[in-house]
């Protein structure tokens, strides 16, 4: 099962981006297959993508790929390093290339029970900071295109820090 074409997905996008209904909404589907013990085959929706294999550290799993935790993180940095590069690009930066470290915290809550506490992402321009075009308004903004970072922020904290090639910080 492959779940929605693409290209559903994209007329949905390039509808929203060029002003039409904005309320329209998008769909995709990954599967999941459990292939022993806590190990299980993601599937995505794109026939392009590769399948991933994901499991649990011990003593639950054999650690024979990333586990949820580590696919959120993943998630995170990447969602708000793409958005940086498009915001920079938008205004004609050459930000590449760019690198980003999502350190997640995890910690017990209230009733004991493990839960992510925190997402600390900085990510790493390969430019300097000082050459690039409306950076204060790119720094400004870029979060907010993330759709994977505003929609975990709710319940979880995540920090964003940005520094150039150099190791300025930027934001």
């Amino acid at each position: 099962m492959r779940g929605v074409p693409a290209h559903r997905i994209s007329r949905a996008h390039h509808a929203s981006r060029k002003g039409g209904d904005v309320t329209s909404e998008q769909t995709f589907t990954v599967t999941l297959e459990q292939q022993k013990d806590f190990e299980f085959l993601v599937r995505f929706d794109k026939d392009a993508v590769a399948d991933l294999a994901t499991d649990e550290g011990a003593p639950l799993g054999r650690d024979a790929g990333p586990n949820p935790a580590r696919l959120l993180a993943a998630a995170v940095a990447n969602c708000l390093s793409a958005s940086l590069l498009f915001a920079l690009r938008k205004f004609r930066n050459q930000p590449e290339p760019i690198t980003a470290a999502a350190t997640t915290r995890i910690a017990r809550n209230a009733r004991n029970r493990l839960r992510i506490a925190g997402i600390a992402v900085q990510i790493r321009t390969g430019g300097k900071g000082a050459q690039m075009e409306h950076l204060d308004r790119v720094l400004a903004q870029f979060e907010e295109f993330c759709i994977v970072t505003q929609s975990v922020r709710d319940g979880i904290a995540v920090e964003v820090s940005v520094v150039d090639a150099e190791g300025a910080v930027l934001k």
